[in-house]
């Protein structure tokens, strides 16, 4: 029982599941759809198959985020004591017994009745090695632009992993301007934020190693400001099909923007960009469910 409560308040502080599993669901129906309909196919059929594609997002950013805390457990000792594994409140034991459960159910579901096999095992395989920094802890973890190049690729994975089982299940090619348009257009927004949360005016530096202290906040805001840009581009190409309005909110969207990227550059002490770019990600990402749901009514579906 007491492990029990443990785990709980690792959930609630590290992983809240409802919210986790929001956004698992929105991830993998946003490719479900737009790739549905912008092969103009509306016979859909949703079934179990596609909960396990939902348990199977959820679960392996759980994954993910397990692995971190073993990963940087020592780091975080010094630097974020407060979280549940560093203050010890929540155990190593825990952990392992959480995310060998975990695991465990998801390769089971994933092997008995997906489809997508291949690109299952290939995302846990990368998973797995990327948590043991691939056998090159010291070289990775001592360079933020070595681990970012090393780690954060996993999530174009996990994108094709969705499109996979619905170009598997429609009989669609699988690599495709759609399907390419798809897997980048879930991807960049993991990207900026990835670089955003390690943006910090130069008198918030900490002995934490952020890409701003590397390269100058400056240099590293221009860069994920090109990449926000991209990322409209590749949503508008696949919503103007679907949402002429949505594409309206983007472009409102990216100029708002676009606007607080300047604004930081010239003052890094007026707000925090990486809630900024939350903000925009959430605006984007809920305006391309919300076009695909209006398209969806519009057709009597």
């Amino acid at each position: 029982m007491k492990r029990i409560k443990r785990i709980m308040i690792y959930l609630q502080e590290m992983y809240p599941v409802a919210s986790r599993m929001f956004v698992a669901t929105v991830c993998f129906c946003e490719v479900y759809f737009v790739l549905l309909l912008n092969k103009n196919i509306m016979d859909f059929h949703f079934g179990y198959q596609e909960v396990i594609g939902i348990w199977t997002i959820f679960s392996f950013l759980l994954m993910l985020r397990i692995a971190d805390d073993f990963k940087d457990y020592e780091l975080d000792c010094r630097l974020f004591a407060h979280r549940p594994l560093p203050s010890g409140r929540v155990h190593k034991k825990d952990l392992a017994i959480l995310l060998t459960l975990v695991v465990s159910i998801t390769v089971i579901l994933n092997l008995a009745f997906m489809p997508n096999k291949f690109w299952f095992i290939f995302l846990y395989v990368y998973g797995t090695l990327m948590s043991f920094w691939f056998f090159k802890r010291e070289l990775i973890q001592n360079s933020l632009p070595l681990a970012l190049v090393t780690h954060n690729p996993v999530m174009m994975i996990l994108n094709w992993y969705t499109i996979s089982f619905v170009c598997d299940k429609y009989s669609l090619e699988l690599f495709q301007p759609t399907t390419i348009l798809l897997a980048l257009t879930l991807y960049f927004p993991s990207l900026i934020w990835e670089v955003s949360r390690k943006i910090r005016a130069p008198k918030e530096e900490t002995e934490y190693v952020t890409y701003s202290k590397l390269f100058g906040y400056k240099k590293v805001t221009t860069i994920v400001m090109v990449l926000t840009v991209l990322d409209v581009l590749t949503n508008i190409i696949l919503l103007y099909k679907i949402s002429m309005l949505g594409v309206i909110v983007l472009i409102l969207n990216i100029s708002w923007m676009v606007y607080k990227f300047i604004s930081y550059i010239q003052n890094p002490y007026a707000f925090n960009i990486k809630q900024k770019v939350e903000q925009y990600t959430y605006i984007t990402e809920t305006t391309m469910v919300v076009g695909v749901i209006l398209y969806l009514i519009s057709q009597g579906i």
